[in-house]
């Protein structure tokens, strides 16, 4: 947390922790104001967890979300509204610090001249000159002035952002791109399944994002807030524009926990944990280890999600653990997925059986969480029935491990790009954009109906890469993407069921049967995710070596 001071009376941090609340109260503020919306990112608390340790800490707080790049004049009345109302002097909190500026910076227009909102902006680190510009160009089409442009622009420093990047430069170094994210760590998501079985620390999953992104390659640290494909342009936070010859977009999902009743408000306690998120993953394992017996639920929402097997991997692992510290015996298990089936391709089901039935879980398909009550501990499920009616029915829990619901970020499914759905709209095989040409889409936020995974980003990364330098007249046909995906299935401490397919649900092992048959479980593919696949994420598809992800051209 870096509090930079504004005025007298307002300050501005980046996301603060429901930890910090000793140093915000020892800085001597009296209030906070959060203006960053919940489910931006897998390592965010929420609004309500900050809260209620702010509440304890004898601070008022407030809720002003404000979605990237859609800062509008009501909502900086109603920052300049608390300012006036909360005690003093006030924090305010969003991702980076720069929609709580901008805020200010609005609420400020006509009371400050322009000089003076960007000279305290700018000395606490802040750069409003867009924003100022928009001001002063009331009416002005948003997308009129470019703050920079480049030949490639990637939306997403993530898996697939970073690895579209690399790959790019392998193929035609000096490429001049950008990448646009504004977050500072990178995660290697696959590692949380591991971190919630006591396998992996969570800190061997993070790495500063300044340190991946390829050299040469100009990274934009804000976040998007919209597009003009008929201008090739970007709208960022702060208003500032980016203009593209080629763009690539590949944000990630939304996870919406707020689309549990409940579940913000005890996520980290009561029992109830994710793996879903990056500061939540140790809980799992701390409750692994504390459980004497009792009742476990492992939930899955409706698809898509990413890694569809991640729920079952954290519900194995955790049965294995306890059929390891003897405590099995007094424990029901139960899988409530939205699903009406184990796992998509069939396949690989029969090996999984073969552990539901060892471990004693309880299989219940076609319910949905809807509501946690933590303090109760009950969770409460809407069951579908035949002929599309749905009852609701309480659990009681001792653990609950639940994963939300997950769509596309907001500012792809109100742009230009999505679907009817709220996905980018591409071509499944060449990732390219249905109706605007020279835009590309890959990774958990594109419509191509297969796994979401990061084994799927890494097949897709080099046909994007292949296929922008097509556009650009410097590569020779199309690739294609065949829609694989893969799923390391962790049934147990020491051995995985490896799910490989492509559209369809088709196998597509990548090891001979004799060596490794994905649809038993096996040891040498735990090898492979817990030793192999971290170096070969880190040292191989970020750094744009291809191995075993070559494209596959368009016959």
């Amino acid at each position: 947390m870096h509090i930079k001071q504004l005025t007298a009376d307002l300050a501005v941090s980046g996301q603060i922790a429901p930890t910090d609340m000793t140093e915000i109260v020892g800085a001597g503020f009296k209030a906070i104001i959060c203006n960053r919306p919940d489910g931006e990112a897998g390592d965010q608390p929420s609004f309500h967890e900050v809260a209620q340790q702010a509440t304890a800490a004898g601070l008022e707080m407030r809720y002003l979300p404000v979605t990237p790049g859609q800062l509008a004049e009501e909502q900086a009345a109603a920052f300049d509204r608390l300012l006036e109302e909360l005690p003093g002097p006030v924090l305010a909190y969003c991702r980076s610090g720069m929609r709580s500026v901008s805020l200010w910076g609005l609420s400020q227009a006509g009371r400050l001249s322009p000089d003076d909102i960007l000279a305290r902006a700018t000395a606490a680190g802040y750069d409003l000159s867009a924003l100022l510009r928009r001001i002063a160009q009331a009416g002005a089409a948003p997308f009129a002035v470019a703050d920079s442009s480049h030949e490639v622009v990637i939306v997403g420093g993530g898996a697939a952002g970073i690895s579209v990047a690399a790959s790019l430069l392998a193929r035609q170094p000096g490429l001049d791109i950008a990448i646009i994210d504004p977050a500072d760590v990178h995660y290697y998501q696959p590692g949380w399944t591991l971190v919630g079985g006591g396998v992996f620390q969570a800190t061997q999953t993070a790495r500063v994002m300044g340190a991946l992104i390829p050299r040469g390659v100009h990274w934009i640290k804000s976040a998007v807030a919209g597009f003009a494909p008929e201008r090739n342009a970007v709208l960022l936070e702060g208003c500032r524009v980016v203009k593209y010859g080629q763009l690539v977009v590949c944000p990630g999902l939304k996870l919406d926990w707020e689309a549990i009743e409940g579940l913000t408000d005890t996520l980290g306690r009561n029992g109830v944990t994710s793996n879903y998120r990056y500061d939540l993953a140790p809980y799992t394992w701390e409750l692994v280890q504390r459980f004497k017996g009792g009742t476990a639920l492992f939930t899955q929402p409706p698809m898509p999600i990413k890694c569809a097997g991640a729920p079952q991997k954290a519900m194995y692992l955790s049965c294995d653990a306890w059929r390891r510290a003897g405590v099995l015996a007094q424990s029901r298990v139960q899988f409530h997925s939205a699903g009406a089936v184990l796992f998509g391709v069939a396949d690989y089901v029969p090996a999984l059986m073969e552990y539901v039935r060892a471990y004693g879980i309880g299989l219940h398909f076609a319910e949905t969480l809807t509501a946690v009550d933590g303090a109760r501990r009950i969770a409460t499920f809407s069951v579908s029935a035949p002929g599309g009616t749905s009852q609701r029915r309480q659990v009681p829990f001792d653990m609950l491990h639940v994963v939300p619901p997950q769509s596309a970020p907001d500012f792809i499914r109100s742009s230009p790009l999505a679907d009817a759905a709220g996905w980018i709209e591409v071509d499944q095989a060449t990732l390219q954009h249905r109706r605007f040409a020279n835009i590309f889409g890959l990774g958990d936020a594109a419509n191509t109906p297969n796994a979401k995974t990061a084994a799927a980003a890494r097949k897709q990364a080099p046909v994007v890469a292949h296929n922008v330098l097509f556009n650009l007249g410097r590569q020779a046909g199309q690739a294609r993407y065949d829609g694989y995906g893969s799923c390391p299935l962790t049934v147990e401490r020491g051995k995985i069921v490896l799910a490989e397919f492509n559209y369809g649900g088709r196998l597509a092992p990548s090891f001979p049967a004799w060596l490794l048959d994905g649809r038993r479980p096996s040891r040498l593919a735990w090898l492979l995710k817990e030793r192999l696949l971290p170096p070969l994420y880190w040292k191989g598809m970020l750094k744009g070596h291809e191995w075993l992800a070559q494209p596959e051209m368009v016959g």
